[in-house]
This record gives C-alpha cells, sequence and structure tokens, in this order.
C-alpha cells in the first residue's frame, strides 16, 4: 500500500467495510480512496481485483458506497430505505458480470469476468449489501457510537451488542478518551 495514503480499515463484511473508505464522516473526514489506483488496490485487498479503472468508475464506486452507508443507516435505525441509494445499489448489482465459486477448501470466492471490469466488483459489493440490509444473514445492522464516525457496521457478535465499527479505532479512541477524562478528574481532586 501506498504509504501517501491512509490505511485501510478491514472488516469481515465487504459491504460495510467498503463504506469504511470514507470515515469519520461527522468530524475530519478521511478518503481512503482519493484516486482510481487506490480504488484497485482496495479491491485487490478484498480479493475483487480489478486490471484497471477510470475516473468514472471510482464516481461511480463512491456513489455505490453513499449509497450502501444510506440505505444500511436507514435499515439500522429502522427508517424507509432511501430509494434513490436502493436505485443505485440493484443498479450496480445487475451490471456486474461475476459469479460465486467453491475453492477446493470449501470456501466461496469471486470470480469475476475475464475483462476484470470494475463494475464487475461494485455489483458483488453491491450484493453483499443487498444480503445484509435484507436481513438474509444472521447478524445486525448498527452504527458506531463515536459521535464522528457513526459508520453502519454488521454486527455478528453473539450477543449482537457492539457498540464500535472498529475496537481498534473508535472504540480505542473513546477508551483513551474515557481514561484521559478520568486521569484530569483524579488529578484535580488530588490537588
Amino acid at each position: 500500500m501506498r504509504a501517501e495514503f491512509p490505511d485501510f480499515r478491514l472488516g469481515k463484511v465487504l459491504a460495510t467495510s467498503f463504506t469504511g473508505t470514507l470515515s469519520e464522516r461527522h468530524g475530519n473526514a478521511v478518503e481512503r480512496i482519493p484516486t482510481p489506483q487506490r480504488l484497485i488496490d482496495w479491491l485487490a485487498v478484498n480479493g475483487l481485483a480489478v486490471d484497471s479503472c477510470t475516473t468514472a468508475q471510482l464516481e461511480l464506486a463512491r456513489e455505490l458506497r453513499e449509497s450502501i452507508h444510506a440505505a444500511a443507516t436507514a435499515a439500522a435505525v429502522h427508517d424507509a430505505l432511501p430509494a434513490a441509494a436502493v436505485q443505485v445499489i440493484n443498479d450496480c448489482s445487475a451490471q456486474g458480470r461475476a459469479a460465486a465459486i467453491l475453492t477446493p477448501e470449501g470456501q466461496r470466492r469471486w470470480q469475476l469476468s475475464s475483462a476484470s471490469r470494475v463494475e464487475d466488483a461494485l455489483s458483488v459489493i453491491a450484493a453483499d449489501a443487498i444480503s445484509i440490509i435484507a436481513g438474509e444473514r444472521d447478524g445486525k445492522l448498527a452504527l458506531c457510537a463515536s459521535a464522528t464516525c457513526q459508520a453502519a457496521f454488521f454486527d455478528t457478535s453473539q450477543s449482537r451488542t457492539r457498540k464500535w465499527c472498529d475496537m481498534n479505532t473508535c472504540g480505542n479512541r473513546q477508551k483513551k478518551a474515557r481514561f484521559n477524562a478520568n486521569q484530569s478528574k483524579n488529578s484535580i481532586s488530588a490537588d
């Protein structure tokens, strides 16, 4: 990965990991796919390698990302799904030519068309979003408790009570803030 770009925030759920390519949406937003090459990098890390990416394809990817975020957020708070977001997700799902294949190890892997188009990779991400938003998978959509993040994530913990999109970022930041607040309070009472 290129050092001049922020690290990817990778999770176990493809669609919500994809929405994490824009983080801190309610603070100082961090764009993790600012260039077509960076989208190629993210797709490769997630098993969806493509040969190339145009600026128009990057814009389509960002439109899909924001549509998944809007629909997942609505689903997490039990609101109606935004019609425009649903349309983008459905269009992206239908436009690709990807197939699920079974590996010798018994794992599912996605095989993109021989041309390895970005649209094929986006169709896989859209299909993943459809499966979690439609409630077809075991887990629940939730929103990160961080006031600056509030990312939608798919909670597969046993109790379904996870608070943070990522414990290594938002969760640790919150724990550190609580610790520092307690240290300040303790130092004031010691004076």
